[in-house]
């Protein structure tokens, strides 16, 4: 669509005119908008209603006031050193501010105001005015934030002044300075406005979204921040938002409800409308609102449908924008954009950091990215002390906005106080390459300027601040160089932040999903001690419980919920191969350790080999407890649809123990066979070898526990430092288990495996179970890559 009509200069067009191809006429905000309303619209996709100003409509304003030649001027001032970039900067503001408007502009955004209010029916609309530029968003570069928007606009006299500001935005300091730094010419970049229908966010909720994962580039997530009140403070990191991901593969059936993490934020502020003079501002949240979600899983699942849908329809991870209307209760995409950082990496070779000696933990929040960095904290709390700022320090401040970025490209790491993974502090930094922890709450509080920090992102979705120098490895993981094996190579993982960074391995799926971890580092309290809540004795542990359920009016549901949620983490970032979820397995000192523990455990001499694993879930003491676990799988496979995770059942004695616990899990609705579901059993106790066969009836496989076993047949303590010499899982007599079980696992056709660091520790015993048949292996992520070579070489020999 071209921006001139016989002789005149296309002034106006409607959204739904538009399409992606009119970057140039209305820049890549506009046109992207104009894509959706014209063909989305019939898959439910609901964008507001508006019209852009075009690029020739600029390119008048300038002509009209006769500023080329004189911003042109002021530009190569700067260029040369004869003028600072803020006195060129607001010397081009000013003359933009001063212009008149050609009338036949003045009076095109006047009578399309006027179609707008009339096709909203209002007598003056509530519009958002934004600035789209006709360079924004393409592959290479993203203009997000470098132009202004401006909300809450009502009367015509108020939108002409608010789209005068908006061609004056193209000369802000940071967009100057972002159009140097790629490459742009200045005067080749115009501008297009957009005048959107006010959605009433400031009555509800608003927020950003993206089709990927943004730390990770997983492809098969849709991410969701939301806070209440207009979508600006989201996007300037101004407040903390709500936190939700949904795993895009399982949204076509609408009675699952995939929704993998949902992660109540402090949203201590909104943004609502103001009055005269005023058009929007600040004021905080009630205490209702920061203990409630933003969104309804209904609307949650309806957003990440749209996500995928305009993800597919524009062939690449879709950057987003959304606002619910708190008058009618619509959710509306407000603005759609592509992808630009996770989308470009290359997913055939990547680092991965792990931490291996870290000093005292000082603070923690959202990481971004996944390195780790030592350096020196630079302490900024204002925007007017940005010239203090050391350069290769690391920035510690509240938040930030674009006025920042010069400071951040200087940065080795940036660490806030507030913000969410799509704030501004976020993108910037992943735009840079830089690792953040944003949303830290206290960063500015707890550490001071020139003190030697390590930020560490490497650990999963929270970020850590360490005092002093932390020790950390770096290894480059090739994955295009992996070799294929016949025997199945699998990843044991346990937590769930952390799952998401491995999706690019080749790896047959999580052959030990630890239940334990989840339990332990986010749910932290007993189940029996929510089981019973009301009479329990120890009431210091009872507030405890109290103020972390809050929110759970039963309080077994917050288990159900967050394992649920935990687990599914884990099942989604190699779906669709299976996850094996080992149930729980803590000894009794351990389960003592949760909150509220104590009032249910037993004193044992020797937890090792006492009250856990099998014997737990049909005993009185803990059957309650286990029905818990057993009702987060069922929802985790039933009503979330990851019906390829495995149940396992560890530390089983007996033939007579493993019917029991058969049954109890029948009990609570987990029949072996039915909707596919298989339970293994762990293979760590020498009755699991001898009776074997009997095992196999029983089970859909075995994964053999090297370590226990080892224990147990050579009768050495594992944890004992005095006998560490004689515990060799490489001992005549634990391959002669090994051996034994996988020939009589082969023979009644039932799968095994073993998972345990020894395949990576030592080549040779990796070779003993390619020997054996052994059908697959179970290893760190960090060994994956150096198990599948050992696993190759021996194949090969044998």
């Amino acid at each position: 669509m071209a921006d001139v009509e016989g002789s005149e200069v296309r002034q106006i067009v409607w959204f739904e005119e538009l399409r992606r191809k009119d970057v140039g006429l209305v820049g890549g905000k506009n046109s992207s908008l104009g894509e959706m309303v014209g063909t989305l619209g019939g898959m439910g996709v609901k964008v507001p209603p508006g019209f852009a100003t075009t690029a020739g409509m600029y390119r008048g304003y300038l002509k009209q006031n006769g500023f080329d030649d004189r911003i042109a001027d002021l530009l190569a001032m700067q260029r040369t050193g004869h003028a600072s970039l803020a006195d060129t900067g607001l010397a081009i503001r000013k003359l933009m501010l001063g212009g008149s408007w050609p009338e036949a502009s003045a009076e095109a955004i006047r009578e399309a105001y006027r179609e707008l209010s009339r096709r909203t029916g209002k007598s003056n609309a509530n519009v958002a005015v934004r600035s789209s530029a006709t360079a924004e968003d393409l592959p290479d570069a993203s203009f997000a934030g470098q132009q202004e928007t401006f909300l809450n606009i009502t009367g015509e006299v108020a939108l002409l002044d608010a789209c005068r500001r908006c061609f004056a935005s193209p000369f802000t300091d940071r967009a100057i300075s972002y159009r140097h730094t790629k490459g742009f010419d200045h005067m080749a970049v115009s501008l297009s406005i957009g005048v959107q229908q006010m959605v009433r966010s400031d009555l509800a909720g608003s927020g950003v979204m993206f089709s990927i994962d943004t730390e990770t580039g997983f492809p098969d997530v849709v991410v969701i921040d939301a806070a209440f009140g207009l979508g600006e403070n989201v996007v300037q990191g101004a407040v903390d938002p709500d936190e939700y991901q949904v795993f895009k593969p399982l949204l076509t059936n609408p009675a699952l409800t995939p929704i993998v993490a949902k992660k109540r934020g402090d949203k201590a502020i909104k943004m609502i409308h103001g009055g005269v003079g005023e058009p929007t501002r600040n004021v905080p949240t009630s205490k209702a609102e920061r203990a409630a979600f933003v969104l309804s899983d209904a609307e949650i699942l309806r957003l990440a449908n749209w996500a995928s849908i305009i993800e597919r329809h524009y062939g690449c991870p879709m950057d987003m924008e959304w606002a619910k209307d708190g008058e009618t209760g619509d959710v509306f995409i407000v603005q759609a954009r592509p992808e630009t950082v996770q989308s470009h990496r290359d997913a055939s070779a990547y680092r991965s950091y792990r931490i291996t000696r870290s000093g005292k933990r000082l603070a923690s929040g959202i990481a971004i990215g996944d390195a780790a960095v030592q350096g020196r904290v630079c302490l900024i709390e204002e925007a007017r002390d940005i010239a203090n700022f050391v350069d290769g320090s690391i920035l510690v401040t509240s938040t930030t906005d674009p006025d920042w970025v010069p400071i951040m490209k200087r940065a080795k790491a940036i660490i806030t106080d507030h913000g969410g993974r799509t704030s501004h502090a976020a993108i910037v930094s992943r735009e840079l390459g830089l690792p953040a922890i944003v949303g830290t709450g206290n960063a500015t509080h707890v550490l001071h300027g020139e003190q030697d920090v390590t930020v560490s992102c490497a650990e999963g979705d929270e970020g850590i601040v360490y005092d002093d120098t932390a020790e950390f490895e770096v290894d480059m993981v090739e994955v295009s160089a992996v070799p294929e094996t016949r025997t199945q190579v699998m990843l044991n993982l346990a937590n769930p932040a952390a799952a998401f960074r491995w999706w690019r391995l080749p790896a047959d799926g999580v052959g030990l999903a630890r239940m334990e971890f989840v339990v332990s580092n986010h749910i932290r309290v007993h189940p029996m001690a929510l089981v019973n809540f009301d009479t329990m004795k120890d009431q210091a542990a009872k507030g405890a419980i109290a103020e972390l359920t809050a929110g759970y009016a039963d309080k077994t549901e917050f288990f159900i919920d967050h394992l649920s949620r935990g687990l599914a983490r884990i099942a989604a970032a190699l779906y669709p191969k299976p996850v094996i979820v080992r149930m729980s397995d803590f000894k009794t000192n351990e389960y003592a350790g949760l909150l509220g523990g104590a009032e249910f455990e037993p004193a044992e001499e020797n937890p090792m080999i006492g009250f856990r694993g099998a014997s737990r879930y049909y005993s009185p003491r803990y059957r309650p407890g286990f029905a818990l676990e057993c009702r987060a799988i069922r929802r985790l496979r039933e009503e979330m649809g990851f019906t390829n995770v495995v149940m396992m059942i560890p530390f089983c004695r007996s033939i007579g123990e493993a019917d029991k616990v058969l049954a109890v899990m029948a009990d609570n609705g987990l029949q072996r066979g039915e909707n596919g579901l298989q339970i293994y059993v762990m293979c760590e106790i020498p009755s699991n070898v001898i009776m074997a066969a009997d095992f196999a009836t029983r089970f859909d496989g075995f994964s053999i526990g090297s370590n226990d076993l080892t224990q147990l047949t050579l009768g050495v303590d594992r944890d004992s430092g005095e006998l560490a010499s004689l515990f060799d899982e490489q001992d005549a007599a634990v391959k002669w288990m090994i051996g034994t079980v996988i020939t009589e696992a082969h023979k009644a056709h039932t799968k095994i495996g073993l998972c345990g660091q020894a395949p990576s520790d030592h080549p040779d015993f990796a070779a003993f179970l390619v020997e054996c048949g052994i059908d697959s292996m179970s290893v760190s992520p960090d060994s994956f890559v150096a198990v599948k070579r050992i696993v190759a070489a021996a194949e090969a020999k044998r």
